[in-house]
């Protein structure tokens, strides 16, 4: 019982943490919600300004009702004995342990589904409606949800399989081999998804903006960077908020614009977009983060394997222990579950490198392109994706990991002066 009491005042505490916090973003947007910042007064409206704080306020109101929900499924499945169901059912089909771990992450992934799917729905065709940026027909989200669900089940099973095997058959160091193959997955899915999985969802189409496609060339030039594909896709699809990213590796690495963030930039300005992108690669954040997310993976599994042998792990979290083993699936079930609710407590931390990734990128942009056309794009994008410009600083902190508006932009500013 000692642990069940852990468990529950972590999940109080996490949950505590996350209305405070929620309540006192909502507060402090509401408080500014009458004054477009000074930073922003040329180039954002009232009434713009108003609408994203709106858009926030009507975000956090869904994100209280999401949290409730969380907090009732945990509790449903954990000590209300949801999971501890769904092995007696299981355990009667006397079938394998790899068989029986697959069919429990199936049932529990389906029941997910059905309990998330509605909420999608709501945020789609009501709450981005409302703001005018759902773009998507209710063909396209279903479409897209079947082929999700198809290609989750056709990689994320024979994977787990795998995965499932590696913890019963490979002993003590199993942690070693399944972190092994997971990165091994994760760096294939890197090169496969730009060619093989994003077109199952969208059009890509090259540049075919010869103004904008000559100066892109010129600033990879500059920059020396090999870029050999710049693609186009077709965000408008589904919505219309706007964004860039950058993708692949090696041969297979490329820049892709929504057809949406073209219309709201001028060339000068979606050219230090990209030149922040590629600030990202030159200083070879991508590799860090992965590197970050490798190690994290490796202790992760560690962790895993040592609550894998401690009854008092699924004791306390309301599920049985089998003394005959076969206890790999349920174990990496239950780490996913309340991982979370620890590691949240980590996230200024996590956010607090991604931003120094950001102004180290934002840097690089001011040196090959333009500081001044960055800070207008972003204006921009702020703008036209309706991003409130008076996020609380405790909340953005540990939720945000990109810097506020306000601090991005005097950034930019005392950059622009220093190149100038």
């Amino acid at each position: 019982m000692f642990w069940t009491y852990v468990f529950l005042a972590i999940v109080i505490i996490y949950t505590t943490a996350r209305l405070y916090l929620i309540l006192r973003h909502s507060r402090h947007i509401a408080r500014n919600r009458n004054a477009v910042p000074s930073a922003f007064a040329l180039n954002i409206t009232l009434e713009q300004h108003q609408k994203a704080a709106d858009y926030a306020q009507a975000k956090i109101k869904f994100s209280l009702i999401t949290l409730a929900l969380e907090l009732f499924v945990l509790m449903a499945w954990t000590l209300g004995g949801g999971l501890n169901l769904l092995v007696n059912l299981l355990s009667e089909l006397n079938i394998n342990n790899i068989l029986t771990g697959l069919l429990l992450f199936i049932v529990f992934g389906v029941i997910g589904t059905l309990i998330d799917l509605p909420l999608s729905w709501v945020v789609q065709f009501k709450l981005e409606s409302r703001f005018g940026f759902n773009r998507s027909t209710q063909t396209t989200f279903w479409t897209d949800t079947i082929k999700n669900l198809l290609l989750g089940a056709a990689i994320g099973l024979p994977l787990l399989g795998v995965l499932l095997w590696i913890m019963q058959t490979l002993g003590a160091t199993w942690w070693i081999w399944a972190g092994s193959l997971l990165i091994g997955f994760n760096l294939l899915m890197l090169w496969v998804y730009p060619t093989w999985i994003a077109p199952l969802f969208n059009q890509f189409t090259p540049l075919n903006d010869n103004v904008l496609k000559a100066r892109i060339e010129a600033l990879a030039q500059r920059c020396q960077f090999n870029l050999t594909h710049i693609f186009v896709m077709d965000g408008s699809k589904r919505s219309g908020h706007g964004n860039a990213y950058f993708t692949g590796f090696g041969k297979n690495k490329r820049i892709v614009f929504f057809d949406t963030l073209l219309t709201q930039l001028n060339p000068e300005e979606t050219e230090a977009v990209l030149a922040h992108e590629l600030g990202h690669y030159h200083h070879k954040h991508v590799i860090k983060r992965m590197l970050w997310i490798f190690i994290s993976l490796f202790i992760m599994l560690a962790v895993v394997g040592y609550l894998m042998q401690q009854p008092v792990f699924f004791q306390a979290l309301g599920v049985p222990f089998n003394l005959n083993g076969g206890n790999e699936a349920m174990a990496l079930l239950l780490f996913s579950m309340v991982s979370g609710y620890v590691l949240f407590f980590l996230n200024p931390i996590s956010n607090h490198l991604s931003r120094k990734h950001e102004f180290e990128a934002d840097a690089f942009a001011a040196i090959y392109a333009s500081g001044s056309a960055l800070q207008s794009a972003l204006v921009a994008m702020y703008r036209d994706n309706a991003s409130t410009l008076t996020p609380d600083p405790l909340h953005s902190l540990v939720f945000d990991s990109h810097p506020p508006a306000s601090v991005r932009v005097a950034a930019l500013q005392k950059l622009t002066k220093a190149v100038l």
